[in-house]
């Protein structure tokens, strides 16, 4: 009991998971409580009815399950914490609820001792003749334990079938857990297999049975990933049956490549040929590592045989190979370049990672279009290495071939690092204008020059800017909130411009702008000296808006 505290599950959930665990309704949501002695188990009512348990004394303190779609993944989630506060609301009948659960199991475990063998075979037959899933599993165990091969690989055919659940050859979402269920009992069925010692056999069935639910996926609603828990059981069953088996090394190697590759149809399993290091030995490995390259020298820009390829490659610490796998299919915005680069890093190889890196921009076919995390490396690499001419030039480059804001932020940073500002501004700002030019001329291009001039605070130039060449509409209200104290005749018709059109809408949003025009505007009033003008204004504007009540509501909570 000392491990259910407020404080472990806020941390086992996080600060997020916590709250909302304990808000919105969930701890009211919780019923059917049920305790037992180290464990406690309810219903949650969330967006479905999720059945939840808490692990009073496991090895790691408190834990918990849930069959939400976030519990499944193996998270501590909001309707654990609100099972956990739910009975710490209630801390004193715990104890008692927990020594009545421990006295229930201990004479349960009496009588069925006090049983005989007759008594105990009557009463399993009475409850499988009541229970079609007890049935079925004291089948399926039967058969395992027996060495029935064909008889479990029928069983299994029936458990993985979607027929029973699919109406018009569709099993939909309310019937996908249920399926599921049914489908986790061939899972089962063949750990028995494995743990009767019929392990060979064990891996004959699991790979046969991946294929199922493979191929009734797409005849599944599958939104709450159930058949993703089926798939990760076979997958546990097959590795479970490898190891006890120790089937043949050349065999396996060849099997879990052609998985790996996608050529088998089970592609729901996800199996990670790493995990069969100890199943394959050094023999092995080779021979899977051998499979591997060739599968990649056949297709050397396959997704399935890249990925295969650089994570055999990591984890025998081949960095030239993984560098080999990502050269064979260079992307022509310098992205690869850029993973090579980091990959060299890692390995310590600092000046080969700044040759990649640098080969990734030279070789772009459009420097607009190259991968901006590539020039940002390369820039942190220069300036790191003293080298802030190279660093200036790049960023010049980036900016000539795509004139944003950013950009221009981007090589402003570089060039007042190497005290060479104003002679690249100038030469940054003629572009910029240049393409000004243009835009009035039908050219599409954006006004960064006004964005740009703004930045850098030069709101008389930026205001020249926007007057010869344009701006946008929220470009001029920048300018106007920036210029209002020293331009207050100027600012005021950029906002009295600005209101004319929202006067016309509706909405709680436009008001809220409007309103803000307004203040904008008695301010400028204020300025010059006007105040009776703002008046005339305001009352003209009431008396032409009376009837949108929030409207004047708003006006009235401002005083306008």
């Amino acid at each position: 009991m000392r491990s259910l505290t407020e404080a472990n599950l806020k941390t086992l959930a996080g600060v997020r998971s916590f709250e909302r665990g304990r808000g919105r309704g969930y701890v009211d949501a919780v019923s059917g409580v049920e305790v037992g002695d180290g464990w406690i188990s309810a219903s949650v009512h969330g967006t479905e009815r999720y059945e939840v348990h808490l692990a009073l004394d496991g090895p790691g303190g408190l834990s918990g399950e849930c069959d939400c779609p976030y519990g499944l993944e193996g998270n501590f989630c909001k309707h654990l914490v609100a099972l956990g506060l739910t009975v710490l609301a209630r801390p004193e009948s715990l104890p008692r609820q927990r020594k009545a659960a421990r006295d229930r199991a201990q004479d349960l475990d009496g009588w069925l001792s006090a049983r005989s063998k007759d008594e105990l075979l009557a009463l399993v037959r009475e409850l499988i003749g009541e229970d079609r899933q007890l049935r079925r599993r004291l089948e399926l165990r039967a058969a395992s334990v027996r060495g029935d091969l064909a008889a479990v690989r029928a069983r299994n055919r029936e458990l993985l079938d979607i027929g029973p659940f699919a109406q018009y050859g569709y099993v939909e979402y309310t019937d996908a857990r249920a399926y599921a269920d049914q489908a986790g009992q061939s899972v089962s069925a063949i750990g028995a297999l494995t743990g009767s010692g019929r392990a060979a056999d064990a891996i004959v069935l699991v790979r046969e049975a991946m294929k199922m639910p493979a191929q009734a996926v797409e005849s599944v609603d599958d939104s709450d990933g159930w058949l993703g828990q089926v798939g990760a059981g076979l997958a546990d069953a097959h590795l479970d049956a490898c190891r006890a088996a120790r089937p043949d090394q050349g065999e396996l190697a060849r099997w879990l490549v052609g998985h790996a590759l996608g050529e088998l149809d089970d592609g729901l399993t996800d199996i990670d040929p790493l995990d069969y290091e100890d199943v394959l030995g050094e023999e092995g490995m080779a021979a899977l590592r051998k499979l591997a390259v060739g599968a990649w020298q056949g297709n050397r820009r396959g997704w399935a045989e890249k990925y295969l390829m650089e994570r055999l490659a990591k984890a025998g610490g081949d960095v030239d190979a993984v560098i080999a796998v990502h050269a064979a299919d260079l992307s022509p915005n310098g992205h690869t370049h850029l993973v090579i680069a980091r990959e060299l890093d890692t390995a310590h190889r600092p000046d080969e990672a700044l040759r990649w890196a640098e080969r990734g921009v030279q070789e772009a076919r459009d420097l607009a279009a190259v991968d901006t995390a590539l020039v940002d490396y390369l820039c942190v690499r220069y300036t790191q290495a003293d080298r802030l001419a190279d660093a200036v030039a790049l960023r010049r480059d980036h900016f000539g071939a795509r004139r944003t804001l950013l950009t221009y932020q981007q090589l402003r940073a570089a060039a007042r690092a190497a005290d060479c500002w104003p002679a690249e501004r100038e030469g940054a700002l003629a572009l910029l204008r240049a393409d000004a030019g243009r835009r009035q001329q039908g050219w599409h291009g954006g006004p960064v020059l006004v964005d740009a001039l703004l930045d850098d605070k030069d709101v008389d130039a930026a205001w020249q800017a926007a007057t010869e060449t344009g701006a946008h509409d929220r470009q001029w209200l920048t300018l106007a909130d920036q210029a209002r104290a020293t331009r207050p005749a100027d600012a005021l018709g950029v906002y009295l411009r600005l209101a004319e059109p929202l006067t016309k809408q509706t909405g709680n949003a436009v008001y809220e702008q409007l309103v803000s025009l307004l203040l904008s505007i008695r301010d400028c009033h204020r300025r010059l000296g006007s105040p009776e003008e703002f008046t005339e204004y305001v009352t003209a504007l009431r008396t032409a808006q009376k009837r949108k009540r929030n409207l004047m509501r708003l006006m009235d909570e401002h005083r306008l």
